[in-house]
């Protein structure tokens, strides 16, 4: 069995926002040289999340306001964890409602996806450089 290792940086100018990492992961599967296997990809950071779901910005959309409806930034005094001088304690939360991974089946070289779907990462207290991990292992 092989594997295969990558990190993606992503750094978002604005607190939150969403970007389709389809094609830089595709690109690692294809540079990886792996035929059959599994593709794990997963946020380093604990204010930022990764998942699958369709591509569709009125989507994209629907997830900036619920989140913010479940899990508002402001007032920041309403989360105990913001008390220990942070801002992000909305966006610990959010990312704990979106998810930290998803894995993706590899078939002939290529994501084994579902009807629309895609790989998003979304961030939740940007305006840093952050990193994702690309783990690919199989044959």
């Amino acid at each position: 069995m092989k594997s295969c290792r990558k990190e993606l940086w992503f750094e978002i100018p604005k607190r939150r926002g969403f970007i389709n990492i389809t094609p830089q992961v595709e690109k690692c599967v294809s540079e990886s040289g792996i035929k059959e296997g599994l593709c794990l990809v997963n946020s380093m950071h604990i204010t930022s999340s990764v998942y699958i779901n369709d591509n569709e910005s009125g989507l994209l959309q629907d997830y900036e306001e619920w989140l913010e409806e479940l899990a508002p930034h402001a007032p920041i005094s309403q989360y105990m964890h913001n008390r220990t001088g942070e801002d992000n304690g909305d966006a610990h939360l959010k990312r704990q409602i979106m998810g930290r991974e998803v894995v993706v089946a590899i078939t002939n070289g290529k994501l084994d996806f579902g009807t629309w779907e895609q790989i998003f990462y979304g961030e939740f207290d940007g305006k840093r450089r952050k990193r994702v991990l690309v783990k690919i292992i199989g044959e």
